[in-house]
């Protein structure tokens, strides 16, 4: 591993996280049902990982507000742009792979 500062490594990290949002912004066909069956994680979780940050750091932040960050966009309008109803087999593999608590 290269031998960066840890102003370097935040600012990489960060880039790669606006770089990662930027992504999906690209593909709202892709849905969080998607991400989570193939790898795990959605935009509510990147809505969530943030919020813990913020707050670690003591900035309080609202799930609404950090979920406007992720997704670029009150929630509730991207759910209506670009959510469809999660088919069967969707819901199925879902269940299958759903985080365990």
């Amino acid at each position: 591993m290269p031998d960066l500062t840890p102003e370097q490594r935040t600012a990489f990290e960060a880039a790669a996280f606006r770089r990662l949002l930027a992504h999906l912004d690209t593909r709202g066909d892709v849905q969080n049902i998607d991400l989570m069956n193939l790898a795990g994680f959605c935009r509510n979780c990147l809505s969530n990982w943030y919020r813990d940050a913020a707050e670690a750091s003591g900035q309080p932040l609202t799930k609404e507000q950090s979920r406007e960050i992720v997704y670029g966009m009150p929630y509730d309008e991207w759910r209506e742009k670009h959510q469809r109803t999660a088919s069967a087999d969707q819901q199925a593999a879902f269940e299958i792979n759903r985080p365990k608590a």
